[in-house]
C-alpha cells in the first residue's frame, strides 16, 4: 500500500483519468470540492468510516437524490484509491443511501426518470454495431427491458434463441420471462456465433488481457466499455446503460397495460411502475404545447 498521499492527490488523479468526459469531470469537481477543503491535505489512509459518514450527514440540507450523487461519487473515489493502491479497502463500501424525508416533501419517485430520444437510440445503435458483444447487450436491455445484473447473471442454456426469450431472477427472488425482438435476436446470433468464448456457461464473456482467462464480463467491464463509446458523441453524454431499461418502459406506456407493464419490468409495486405513465404524460404536454405554439405563430391573424 503507498502510504503518505493526501486525498487531494488522490482526487487529482481520479479527474484526469483519460477517457473521462469534460462535463463529468466538472460534475466530480464541484461535487468534491467541499469535501477537498475540510480534509484535502489529510493523508487518505487515515480518513475513517466515521469521518465520511459525519461529513455525509453534515450535507443533510441536500435533496435526497443529490445527496445519493455525493455520495456515489466519494464511493467512485475510495473505489479509485482502492484501485490505485492507496487505501486498502473503502471505509463506507456498502453505506445505505439516505432516505426521502417526508416532512420535506421528498418521496422515492422523484428519482427523474432518464429515457432516450429515438435519435439518441439511432446514434447509440450505429456506435455500437461493429462491437458484436456490446451490440447484443445493447439490443437484449431495450428490447427486454431487463436489469444488467439480470442479464449478465444468464447462462447460454437460459435463452430460449428459437421463442427468442430468456427467464431472470429479479428483485424478490421472482422469476420471469423477459421477450426480444428480431433485431435483438439478429444481433444476439451474431454474438453468438462470430464472438462469445465458447468454454464457459456465461452468456456474455470476457477474456483477460494478460492471463487469457475467460469470465462471465462484470458490471466494471461492462460500464468501461459504455463509457468508451458514449464519450465519443455529444448526444450520448450523460447517458446511462440503466437508461435503456427506463426507455423499454416509457415506450410502452400506453400501447400496454399497467399491470402488464409492472410484470415486464418485474417491479415489485404497481406505484414504480406508474412513474413511466407521469413521463409519458409530460412528454404528451411538451408535444401539444409545442404542436400549438407552432399552429399558433403561423395561423394568421384571425378578426377579433
Amino acid at each position: 500500500m503507498k502510504l503518505g498521499v493526501t486525498l487531494a492527490t488522490v482526487t487529482t488523479e481520479f479527474l484526469e483519468r483519460p477517457g473521462l468526459a469534460p462535463s463529468t469531470r466538472e460534475t466530480y469537481e464541484l461535487t468534491l470540492g467541499l469535501l477537498l477543503q475540510k480534509y484535502g491535505s489529510w493523508s487518505i489512509e487515515i480518513i475513517s468510516k466515521q469521518t465520511l459518514v459525519e461529513y455525509l450527514d453534515n450535507l443533510s440540507h441536500l435533496k435526497y437524490t443529490t445527496h445519493h450523487k455525493h455520495q456515489a461519487i466519494l464511493q467512485s473515489l475510495l473505489n479509485f484509491a482502492v484501485e490505485q493502491g492507496y487505501i486498502k479497502s473503502n471505509p463506507i463500501r456498502g453505506l445505505k443511501q439516505r432516505l426521502p424525508e417526508r416532512e420535506k416533501g421528498e418521496h422515492k419517485s422523484d428519482d427523474t426518470i432518464r429515457y432516450l430520444t429515438q435519435s439518441q437510440l439511432n446514434i447509440l445503435y450505429a456506435a455500437v454495431k461493429d462491437d458484436l458483444r456490446l451490440s447484443a447487450i445493447v439490443h437484449l436491455l431495450h428490447r427486454t427491458g431487463c436489469r444488467i445484473g439480470e442479464l449478465l447473471a444468464l447462462n447460454i442454456d437460459s435463452v430460449d434463441i428459437n421463442n427468442q426469450k430468456f427467464q431472470v431472477l429479479g428483485k424478490g427472488n421472482k422469476q420471469r420471462w423477459c421477450y426480444y425482438s428480431d433485431d435483438a435476436a439478429l444481433a444476439l446470433a451474431k454474438y453468438l456465433k462470430y464472438s462469445r468464448h465458447q468454454n464457459t456457461n456465461a452468456l456474455l464473456t470476457a477474456q483477460h488481457p494478460v492471463t487469457l482467462k475467460v469470465s462471465r464480463i462484470s458490471y466494471h467491464t461492462l460500464h468501461d466499455y459504455w463509457q468508451e463509446i458514449t464519450n465519443k458523441y455529444p448526444q450520448l453524454q450523460g447517458v446511462r446503460i440503466r437508461d435503456l431499461r427506463h426507455t423499454f418502459a416509457t415506450e410502452r406506456v400506453g400501447l400496454i397495460s399497467i399491470e402488464e407493464l409492472c410484470s415486464l419490468m418485474g417491479h415489485e409495486s404497481i406505484q414504480t411502475t406508474l412513474r413511466y405513465a407521469k413521463v409519458t404524460s409530460q412528454k404528451s404536454e411538451s408535444a401539444a404545447r409545442h404542436a400549438l405554439n407552432i399552429l399558433i405563430n403561423s395561423a394568421p391573424d384571425a378578426d377579433l
